[in-house]
């Protein structure tokens, strides 16, 4: 049976691979960027955007878009990710910090907010986060402010999967691998295609019984 997949970050990379995914799949889905690109144009997939998950009121639209409709799967995937050391913590490093943390961990926290209307019995949330918001993985240090957003948004998912169990949505949580991006600068070990398919395989498993709990997209389960 198809379902309604919204998809933020959607332009490029995972979620663009995403949004082609779904599609081949017969689903229907809305892909939330800041601007367009052909090669998401190329994929018929319903496009709004404007959407920047940093700003409020860049949202708005989106709550009325989608009021009266059911949202089977929302995938939280748009990111930043920058790069500071210790010895240069100037200002500047500390904005970088704070515009990550606005849009990965707060972005996912506005968006499923905005849309929560939309969420019912049997919906999905998947948060796409990294495995460098593990504490216990980190053996390399450095990257303070993407680390420390991945860490929060997993506390925020976490949260997020117990609020919502009453409602019977359940939360996924999901490192998408060491990925061929422009964040990764090509490179990663997975293509995006490839990414794709395994969080396609992860968000399908989803339910209740492991809403909550933090995966690899090869189906590792990884330590918080």
């Amino acid at each position: 049976m198809s379902k309604t997949v919204v998809i933020t970050g959607a332009s490029r990379g995972i979620g663009l691979a995403l949004v082609k995914k779904f599609i081949e799949r017969g689903d229907k889905v809305t892909a939330l960027c800041r601007k367009s690109t052909t090669d998401l144009e190329a994929t018929c997939a319903e496009v709004i955007e404007g959407i920047d998950v940093a700003q409020l009121s860049s949202l708005s639209k989106l709550r009325e878009h989608f009021q009266g409709k059911k949202i089977d799967i929302l995938i939280n995937n748009a990111g930043v990710m920058d790069s500071e050391l210790i010895e240069d913590f100037s200002e500047a490093a500390f904005e970088k910090m704070r515009k990550q943390f606005e849009v990965n961990t707060l972005g996912p926290l506005r968006v499923t907010s905005t849309l929560l209307d939309s969420l019912s019995e049997g919906s999905k949330v998947a948060m796409i986060t990294s495995r460098m918001g593990s504490i216990e993985d980190n053996t390399s240090g450095k990257k303070y402010g993407y680390r420390m957003s991945k860490v929060a948004l997993n506390m925020a998912a976490v949260s997020m999967a117990q609020d919502l169990a009453p409602r019977k949505i359940a939360v996924g949580i999901y490192h998408p691998g060491w990925v061929q991006t422009d964040m990764t600068g090509h490179s990663g070990q997975l293509t995006t295609d490839q990414c794709a398919s395994n969080l396609l395989v992860r968000i399908s498993e989803l339910d209740l019984s492991t809403s909550g709990q933090f995966f690899h997209s090869n189906g590792e389960k990884l330590p918080w």
